[in-house]
Formats: C-alpha cells, sequence, structure tokens
C-alpha cells in the first residue's frame, strides 16, 4: 500500500494469470468495437457488450414495478434486511440500458448481498442535465425511504453521475466507483499520455458525448464534472481505476479531492487493468478480486450482513 498526502492508495500488482489472459482479451475488444454493429448501431454494440458478463443463477433478476425507480432488480438469495444499493451504468451518458448491465450487477448483488436497482435514467443527448441527476438522486431518497440504508455504486460516466447525485442527497451511506469520469474538461493529464495504453476509451468521442450531456450547461459545471465541486457532505467512498486508462487522473484527483476535504476515501489502483475491467469476471482475477473488495467495503460502512 502507498499514501499520497495520506490518501490510502493501494496499488494491486498484475497476475501471472491476467498478464497471459490479456492480449486475448483486448484482441477481442479491438475486433467488436472495429466491427460492423458498433459501427452502425453504438448503443446496441454498447449493450451487447456488458451483456457478455454472465448473471448469477442464484440472484433474481426482475424489471422495477416502482415508478421512482425505473429500471431492473437483482435480488441475491438470503439480502441483507433493511438495505439496497442504487447502481448507475456507464456508456458516456448517451449509451447503456439497465437490462445490458444484469450480469455485472447480479455479480455485484450476490457479493454485497444485497438487493440492487439498477437505474433506467434517459440518456443524452435526448435528456441533457440535470435529468439524470435529478432522477438519481430522488431513486436514492425513495430507496432511504423504503429501506432505511442506502449504498450507490456506478461505473465511469455511471461514475461521475455516482458523485454528482451524492452533491444532492445526504442519504447515502456508502459508495463505490469504477472508473469514474469525474472531469468533462479533459484537464487529466492521463487523457494524453495513456491514450496508447486505452483499449477501450477514445477522447475524441467522449468529447462529442460530453456536449450532448452537459447541454446548454458549461463542462465545468460540478454537476457534469463532479471533479470541480466535492461536496461538504460525502459518505465512505471507495474508487477503482485500472492503471491502463486515460481516465485514470479523473479517478486519481477526484480521490486526493475529497480526501483533502476531509472524507474518507480509498484509492485502489490495478496495475495492466483497462476501463472498468470489472466487467470480465469470467477472464480476469482481477475483476473477482475487485468486486469482491467492493462488497466488502460495503459490508464494512454499510454494517452488519448476512
Amino acid at each position: 500500500m502507498a499514501t499520497q498526502n495520506d490518501l490510502t492508495h493501494e496499488v494491486f500488482p498484475l497476475s501471472p494469470a491476467d498478464r497471459d489472459a490479456l492480449p486475448a482479451l483486448h484482441e477481442m475488444f479491438r475486433r467488436f468495437w472495429s466491427g460492423p454493429l458498433a459501427k452502425a448501431a453504438p448503443r446496441v454494440a454498447y449493450d451487447a457488450f456488458f451483456a457478455t458478463t454472465p448473471p448469477l443463477a442464484d440472484v433474481s433478476l426482475h424489471p422495477s414495478t416502482d415508478a421512482a425507480l425505473p429500471g431492473w432488480v437483482c435480488v441475491p438469495a438470503h439480502p441483507v434486511d433493511n438495505q439496497a444499493l442504487l447502481f448507475l451504468h456507464g456508456g458516456a451518458y448517451v449509451m447503456g440500458t439497465a437490462p445490458a448491465y444484469r450480469g455485472l450487477v447480479s455479480q455485484i448483488a450476490a457479493r454485497a448481498r444485497r438487493t440492487t436497482y439498477i437505474l433506467e435514467y434517459p440518456l443524452a443527448p435526448e435528456s441533457a442535465l440535470p435529468v439524470a441527476i435529478d432522477l438519481a438522486a430522488a431513486a436514492v431518497e425513495r430507496l432511504h425511504s423504503r429501506f432505511g440504508k442506502v449504498g450507490v455504486i456506478g461505473d465511469s460516466a455511471g461514475g461521475g453521475l455516482t458523485l454528482a447525485t451524492l452533491a444532492h442527497t445526504d442519504k447515502a451511506c456508502a459508495a463505490v466507483v469504477f472508473s469514474p469520469w469525474t472531469d468533462l474538461t479533459f484537464s487529466g493529464a492521463s487523457m494524453r499520455e495513456r491514450a496508447a495504453a486505452d483499449v477501450l476509451l477514445d477522447e475524441s468521442a467522449l468529447r462529442a458525448a460530453a456536449l450532448g450531456y452537459a447541454g446548454d450547461a458549461s463542462a465545468s459545471d460540478p454537476r457534469a464534472s463532479p471533479l470541480f465541486a466535492v461536496p461538504d457532505r460525502l459518505p465512505p467512498l471507495l474508487v477503482q481505476v485500472g492503471a491502463d486508462e486515460i481516465l485514470y487522473d479523473d479517478a486519481l484527483r477526484y480521490a486526493q479531492r475529497a480526501h483533502a476535504g476531509g472524507h474518507d476515501v480509498t484509492l485502489q489502483e490495478w496495475t495492466g487493468m483497462h476501463h472498468v475491467f470489472q466487467q470480465s469476471v469470467e477472464q480476469l482475477e482481477a475483476a473477482r478480486r475487485a468486486l469482491d473488495l467492493a462488497a466488502d467495503f460495503l459490508h464494512r460502512h454499510m454494517g452488519s450482513h448476512a
């Protein structure tokens, strides 16, 4: 474990098994994202890409019947009573749906042993700020009224949405973000310094998505870029990031600023890993371990677990 200005910054080495598995996995990524589906229908392709994460058989999956919580619900066997999680999906705010994330979120729900709602929030550019934040904050409030204790999890843009949402509600008692997109001004050095190593993200595509999401707001508006206004109240926060992604500085700088603001923050950096590597639970030891550690964090900060 290393520290940066006393921030808890854990660095996990690349395992031999993952070193062997990554070349084939990265080649699959390249083939998929250069293929005809990705070019013709990127939203359909994105859903197909994330739907490859296998759902766990002992997690029940069904559409939400609560109009205040549109999306899907993942219910593990023997869930913790009076606690729930809200998952905010990624996709650069312009792609992604709740059904596509059922496999990944079932993996989280099973490990955390908590009922988990995948929020179906409106996408950009059809909907811009602050529609998604307002819905997510209302969803946290709704889950708090129904369950008592609520944790929030998000990946990529969903991680940025998680952090923006936490500035608009104090009802969450823990949060976990995977590779959060926190800076729509693209000021992080890793945006360029790690571009050659990043097998999934492209700055130009992110810039186009950012314009649609921000709408009439400035890219530096904290609702779009939570990096620029860490809230005074923030629940215990776990940030996980791959070392080989252009959003590395988005994660690092948010963690540093939140820690400097007196918040309980842990940063976990995974050597050799790509953006939201947690998705690759079948192929990567790091993915499985990261999800285990995320569940441990939630257990620790949300109280007793079954």
